[in-house]
């Protein structure tokens, strides 16, 4: 008689669909930004069904892109901040914004897509012209604190999560315009501490990870990979 095992078949296709679920937005950046290189892997963890790989990459104009992957079964979270480097001459702040990007599908039904200017000077109103202004209420956000005014926030299926993909890219392509006119080289860090230590406090994550990876293992992901200027 034959053996056949369906249900494990089908968690394997069901994992790789959650895996390659923002494949079309990494293609997008690393197409906007063809010379962002792979530094290091920081962290490849898999617990409870659920795997994490975090890594970070470099560029000759950022202090680091950091990345984290997190899928299982169910859902696909993909977080991404680019750190520009310092020195930004010919702007009052003397820095640019980073570039965030959280793109979130907890379930078929529940995606929530992220990508925004979060600019590093506390309290400081970034916008920039041609592009969406947020009006929606989305109280995690603070609009005006590190997040800008054309912070883009979408819901929708995990069927529909390419439908946003030409306005990410229209943001990311504004972003390497503001990058190649300054083209900063300082690498003073502590222009993030500010920024670093705030999203340390908002980020939602840690609890998510404690149950399954364990409380030593979030704690260092947050502290020493996700926000280490803080």
């Amino acid at each position: 008689m034959e053996i056949t095992f369906p249900a494990v078949e089908t968690n394997l296709v069901t994992v790789d669909i959650m895996m390659n679920l923002w494949s079309n937005y990494k293609e997008v950046l690393h197409q906007t930004f063809p010379d962002l290189y792979i530094d290091r892997l920081w962290a490849d963890w898999e617990g409870k069904g659920t795997k994490l790989v975090a890594q970070t990459y470099e560029h000759k104009h950022f202090l680091k892109s950091r990345e984290v992957e997190i899928w299982n079964e169910k859902s696909s979270i993909y977080n991404n901040i680019i750190y520009p480097k310092t020195n930004a001459s010919n702007i009052p702040t003397g820095i640019l914004p980073c570039f965030g990007m959280d793109l979130m599908g907890f379930s078929d039904k529940k995606v929530i897509i992220v990508f925004d200017f979060q600019h590093p000077v506390e309290n400081y109103s970034f916008s920039v012209e041609g592009l969406p202004v947020y009006e929606g209420d989305y109280r995690f956000f603070e609009i005006g604190n590190h997040f800008s005014k054309n912070i883009y926030i979408a819901k929708c299926t995990m069927s529909e999560v390419d439908e946003h993909l030409e306005m990410f890219k229209t943001y990311l392509t504004k972003y390497r315009d503001m990058i190649e006119l300054e083209k900063p080289t300082g690498l003073d860090t502590s222009f993030y501490k500010d920024f670093d230590t705030y999203m340390t406090k908002l980020d939602p994550v840690s609890g998510y990870l404690k149950g399954k990876f364990g409380g030593e293992k979030a704690e260092s992901l947050v502290n020493d990979f996700l926000f280490t200027y803080g």
